[in-house]
């Protein structure tokens, strides 16, 4: 029992604020590790490769999370059920979860490792991907693609710790993993000059590692979540709860970056510059919705686990406490990285073109970012209760139907601009915000009584 307590978190008991915080914390740093994967290619191509090497790496990101943010969604359904199961101190069942949700991960590995590849091609010419930038991007993608069980695995084991209130050691793995990722990352590019193809079999070797070591962990540890190998085993009651909360969140995260491929294809009509000024902000954006993120997490485990434990106000106390706290922290980065935008973007490119793009979408759009704290977090919490349809419906309108209607019209009869372009963004982040809101007032004494 002493080392049970010394690994997991038990969030139905104690200060909201102190929990939440502490939980999350790790995650944060644990996130910012994870991003430093894509981030750490760009920088290395950026500055030892080329322009062109910076606008390909930048362009796959929003296929690699086609498949990535399917996958998470599966990992959510599945944190929400252990984490029910945990609050609720139901062990026996918290331990077939784990070697149900182990399973399919592992069937999984092995068809979103070959559709992955196939669907390389394909996708890059559906977003009108310039031909200078064509094949690298192939050979990123298709190396990326190869080693992509290695971060599938990693985050259903992770997932798995979290739903326990562990965030702690993944943390630890994630920065020994994250620094060799670097070590790998100039060994490959600058001593043995493979260039692009360089910076993605260091990341896939990285990944690699990082899921053995959640195995690993896994595997001996003597608490109440270990994974025992023989019992591997798939419960299609458990299945269909995980992906009765997994699925939906899993859809709306792959129409939602499926969406973002047609922006980035808006994005490519303007030339490689823009295309790698477009790169460096997102890849900026990504740190700036850490804390959003991680938070959003945060409110999805305390919020099952209390739900499990049938304490639904002090859920619902910890959303709300979880929203001022994300709003504050964003609110904080927004003014640095408004001051500084120049600065971070020079972090990837010298060019002075680049340069000034990065900036403009970085300064056009950070504030904004204040309306997808309520939006990430709302729906992390509305998960956290078994609601996956509602947030699902909710964004696809917003980051899908709601942001593309504005490309349409704004590119065809008003203006095509960079600007106006990367401006997209925002408008699906305000028009989500005032959906959710509206959509937890009018469901707020379901929550309150459930």
């Amino acid at each position: 029992m002493t080392q049970r307590k010394t690994t997991t978190r038990d969030l139905t008991n104690g200060n909201i604020a102190k929990q939440i915080l502490l939980f999350s914390l790790p995650l944060m740093l644990g996130n910012v590790f994870q991003m430093l994967y894509n981030t750490v290619d760009s920088i290395v191509v950026g500055n030892f490769v080329g322009t062109q090497a910076l606008a390909a790496v930048g362009s796959t990101t929003m296929i690699v999370n086609l498949f990535v943010f399917f996958f998470n969604g599966f990992s959510v359904g599945a944190g929400v059920v252990i984490g029910n199961f945990f609050g609720g101190k139901r062990y026996e069942e918290l331990h077939n979860a784990i070697e149900t949700v182990m399973t399919a991960t592992l069937v999984l590995c092995v068809l979103f490792t070959g559709l992955s590849i196939l669907l390389v091609k394909p996708m890059l010419h559906f977003m009108a991907t310039p031909s200078d930038v064509f094949d690298s991007a192939v050979t990123y993608l298709t190396i990326y693609f190869a080693g992509l069980s290695g971060l599938l695995i990693y985050n259903i084991g992770s997932g798995i710790l979290r739903a326990v209130g562990d965030t702690t050691r993944p943390l630890y793995y994630l920065i020994l993993t994250s620094i060799l990722n670097i070590i790998l990352d100039l060994l490959f590019v600058i001593a043995f000059h493979l260039g692009i193809a360089g910076v993605a079999i260091a990341t896939i070797l990285s990944q690699f590692i990082s899921a053995f070591l959640i195995l690993y962990l896994l595997t001996v540890t003597k608490d109440i979540y270990r994974l025992s190998w023989k019992d591997l085993h798939i419960d299609m009651n458990i299945l269909r709860r995980v992906f009765a909360v997994g699925l939906p969140a899993g859809i709306q995260s792959i129409i939602t970056a499926f969406s973002n491929i047609f922006v980035q294809s808006y994005i490519n009509y303007f030339g490689s510059g823009v295309m790698a000024g477009w790169s460096c902000y997102n890849k900026i954006d990504m740190f700036i919705m850490l804390p959003m993120n991680s938070l959003a997490l945060a409110a999805t485990t305390f919020v099952s686990q209390n739900i499990g434990a049938g304490l639904s106000k002090r859920a619902d106390e910890g959303t709300k406490t979880t929203i001022l706290l994300t709003l504050g922290i964003t609110g904080v980065i927004a003014i640095a990285i408004f001051a500084f935008a120049p600065f971070t973007v020079e972090l990837f490119t010298q060019d002075s073109e680049v340069v000034k793009y990065g900036a403009m979408f970085l300064r056009t759009n950070v504030f904004f970012m204040l309306f997808n704290c309520i939006n990430h977090v709302l729906a992390g919490a509305l998960r956290g209760r078994g609601d996956s349809r509602g947030p699902m419906i909710i964004m696809l309108t917003g980051f899908v139907a709601i942001r593309q209607t504005y490309l349409f019209i704004m590119t065809r009869f008003i203006s095509n601009t960079p600007a106006l372009v990367g401006f997209g963004y925002p408008v699906g982040w305000m028009a989500t915000c005032v959906i959710e809101l509206l959509y937890w007032y009018y469901n707020r004494s379901q929550y309150q009584n459930a």
